[in-house]
């Protein structure tokens, strides 16, 4: 199947079509868990609903399978070839999807209840590790694309761990998180595992020599995604977020655009400060919050530094690969959400 053929494809199209084609490879892989955790796993990915009957929803965005299975076209193997990659980074994405809501304590995904809501903790919990579990067999019989895998999550834990820490720090003041501590954790919480499906994309793709360089871009598109995602956790549509609006507010997360609004300095930055000790908890003081944000440059550092990731992301690309067309158009959407 040639995915990358089209000039300037649209990225829905070249997604739809990676989905086609890496998607009957995760139900079967889905389809060796227990039969428990198998129904879990398609609830999380959008399969089903919570009884078990097919669901024709979201499932996802599907970025990291496609960026596997394009980088290996890109580099001149076959998507096919990467399938295999493109299957383990999807279902480690759907593991970390599930811890991520239970750390955080988020009761919504993608419009309807998270895992952890719909079937109970530890049942969520186990559900998780399954994926993971599944994820990793995936690679297990290629070293090579498995040592990137296995980084990729070792950045990715220490990327969440990182995140949590932030939690216990000050906004502001002696000892605040940094927006340069922020942007590094975003690339080992967000970036590794969107490098690992580049590189694993190209090693499996038969061009192993570009795989520390796609690593690289990965890492970069990943910070990249994580920052238009924080736009989105406050300005973002409900209604295409699957998230109350303001949800990162409202939660008190230290995300880039509130920190680099702290940073900032001014009146608006100063009265955001004020603002966050009391820990705002009112529909009010939430828009108060976010209006503040904007007005002290949150919102513009936020999508000034996607941009600068994505280029950076881009440039590589065009160094390393002979033909980018369709995984440029998927990587230009990880930003244009917020355009």
């Amino acid at each position: 199947m040639e995915l990358g053929q089209q000039a300037a494809p649209a990225s829905d199209e070249v997604i739809g079509r990676c989905r086609r084609l890496f998607e009957p490879a995760l139900r079967a892989a889905v389809s060796r868990l227990h039969p428990w955790s198998a129904r879990m796993a398609a609830f999380s990915l959008g399969w089903s609903d919570v009884d078990g009957r097919p669901y024709e929803g979201n499932s996802g965005k599907s970025v990291r399978p496609a960026v596997a299975l394009l980088s290996a076209e890109a580099a001149g193997g076959t998507a096919e070839s990467a399938i295999p990659a493109a299957v383990a980074v999807e279902l480690v994405h759907a593991f970390s999807l599930v811890h991520d809501d239970i750390i955080d304590h988020d009761e919504r995904r993608r419009h309807r209840p998270a895992l952890w809501k719909a079937y109970g903790m530890g049942p969520a919990l186990l559900a998780g590790d399954a994926l993971l579990a599944l994820g990793v067999a995936q690679l297990a019989g290629d070293g090579e694309a498995m040592r990137y895998l296995s980084d990729a999550l070792v950045e990715l834990v220490q990327g969440q761990t990182a995140d949590m820490a932030f939690e216990d720090r000050p906004w502001h003041g002696t000892g605040a998180v940094t927006t340069a501590e922020y942007t590094e954790m975003a690339a080992g919480k967000t970036g590794a595992l969107l490098g690992a499906a580049a590189a694993t994309g190209v090693v499996l793709g038969g061009a192993p020599e570009l795989a520390p360089r796609l690593w690289e871009m990965g890492r970069e598109l990943g910070v990249a995604f994580q920052l238009a995602d924080d736009v989105l956790g406050i300005w973002g549509d409900p209604r295409v977020t699957g998230k109350p609006a303001d949800s990162d507010l409202r939660r008190g997360k230290k995300t880039y655009p509130v920190l680099a609004a702290l940073a900032a300095g001014g009146a608006p930055a100063r009265e955001l400060a004020a603002l966050l000790d009391d820990a705002p908890g009112d529909e009010e003081a939430v828009r108060r919050a976010a209006r503040l944000v904007e007005e002290a440059g949150g919102r513009d550092a936020a999508e000034t530094l996607a941009g600068r990731h994505l280029s950076a992301a881009l440039a590589t690309m065009d160094a390393c690969l002979p033909d980018t067309a369709a995984l440029r158009a998927v990587c230009d959407s990880l930003i244009g959400r917020i355009r």
